[in-house]
């Protein structure tokens, strides 16, 4: 008989975003007439930048003709994005990153996801609490954890965030073999420095261990001091992979591309302590597993870095902040602790209770859709996320309805 991966029977009930979906879904059925703003999920709104839909017809339509038409691309993708990623979002700010050392790929959620499968089933992962449910979810299916308890799987250790660290956690005291960190953080929208990230940089050095650095929100950060990446920390290209997403800040969430950065000189262990390039197994792990991105987007991703384009999308990144500027001054006027909204598109919010009865007072009360923090791990609880991701017109409306039904509890 065929027999399942079990590990799959130990998630924790449903995925965090197909649970809000269903409880959105319960209550439009029962209130049809009723109108649903929604500041949960984080997908964009805006439409594409006119530089990157203009390279996207012109690449469709190279594909139309005899001379133009292209057939599989290069899997780790083609070398005129690559080049233009590595020159303007790591040389231009001191970061030794080549070209080669950049995988295209389909979105940071599958890299952050797949990255995982390198290693050995025994290594022990760190992660962040509160966390993006992907980098938990796909080592539980691994089988690198113990069952669900408390909130927690056994097996993990959890690096927690919380108001007294600014929701930025320090280095374990103990060893570990794979961290993953998120900054700017989904879903707190804390930032780290230099030198907080220096610290975890040279944990990894120490420990010969490997961090997953999850930067699919470092367009956001306005902060000139600020670290956009985590290879402008000194000795990181030998411990780190990062990972990007166009979904965010070009809008690409309906489009796909995304990329991560896996240096040359970043080395992996074997059982014996022999060591071996990351870089060449996860080229190996790409190319077998992945076809590619399609070449109209790849030519619309590139549009991003080219003439009218990094202006455009600058726009539609400040548009963002403004929503997140006014929902975080609102909230605060309410009389809630918030983080984030300054460099990130995300505002956390200390609901002083329980996370999805505060979810479930917000939809019932307002139409407006979070997300609850207990989803995100158990330092989340007592915490919600609102997204800044939506029209100017949908958060004022949404904020007003907000500010209606608070004061109503």
């Amino acid at each position: 008989m065929i027999k399942i991966n079990e590990n799959y029977l130990k998630l924790a009930s449903s995925y965090l975003f197909a649970e809000i979906g269903r409880r959105v879904a319960a209550f439009q059925e029962q209130n049809p007439q009723k109108e649903i703003i929604r500041l949960g999920i984080g997908d964009v709104t805006r439409p594409l930048t006119k530089a990157c839909v203009d390279a996207f017809r012109k690449a469709v339509d190279e594909m139309g003709e005899t001379n133009g038409f292209r057939g599989y691309g290069p899997e780790q993708g083609y070398g005129f994005l690559r080049e233009q990623i590595a020159k303007n979002d790591y040389q231009a700010r001191g970061a030794d990153i080549g070209a080669g050392e950049i995988f295209i790929s389909d979105g940071a959620k599958c890299d952050s996801g797949n990255f995982q499968e390198l290693f050995a089933q025994d290594i022990i992962v760190a992660v962040p609490d509160p966390v993006y449910p992907v980098y938990v979810d796909t080592n539980v299916m691994a089988g690198r954890t113990g069952g669900a308890a408390g909130g927690r799987y056994e097996g993990l250790v959890y690096l927690e965030g919380t108001p007294q660290n600014g929701f930025v956690p320090e280095p374990p005291k103990e060893h570990v073999d794979l961290i993953y960190l998120c900054f700017p953080n989904n879903p707190t929208g804390s930032v780290a420095t230099k030198d907080q990230l220096k610290a975890w940089v040279d944990y990894a050095r120490a420990e010969k261990a490997l961090i997953l650095f999850d930067a699919a929100y470092e367009a956001f950060i306005s902060d000139p001091d600020i670290p956009r990446s985590i290879y402008e920390i000194p000795g990181a290209r030998d411990v780190a992979v990062e990972f990007r997403s166009f979904s965010k800040t070009a809008g690409f969430t309906g489009t796909r591309c995304a990329f991560a950065v896996v240096p040359a000189s970043c080395m992996v262990y074997d059982g014996s302590g022999k060591a071996h390039s990351l870089k060449d197994l996860w080229n190996r792990r790409h190319t077998t597993k992945f076809n590619g991105v399609s070449y109209p987007v790849q030519r619309a991703a590139e549009a991003a870095y080219l003439g009218d384009g990094p202006a455009q999308i600058r726009s539609t990144v400040d548009y963002y902040m403004a929503n997140a500027k006014l929902i975080k001054e609102k909230m605060s006027s309410l009389g809630y602790t918030c983080t984030g909204g300054v460099n990130a598109p995300y505002i956390w919010i200390e609901c002083r209770g329980d996370s999805w009865k505060f979810f479930d007072m917000l939809l019932n009360a307002a139409g407006v859709v979070c997300t609850p923090g207990a989803g995100f791990g158990k330092c989340g609880e007592g915490f919600i996320r609102i997204s800044a991701f939506n029209s100017r017109e949908n958060v004022e409306k949404a904020l007003e309805r907000i500010e209606k039904a608070v004061k109503k509890t």
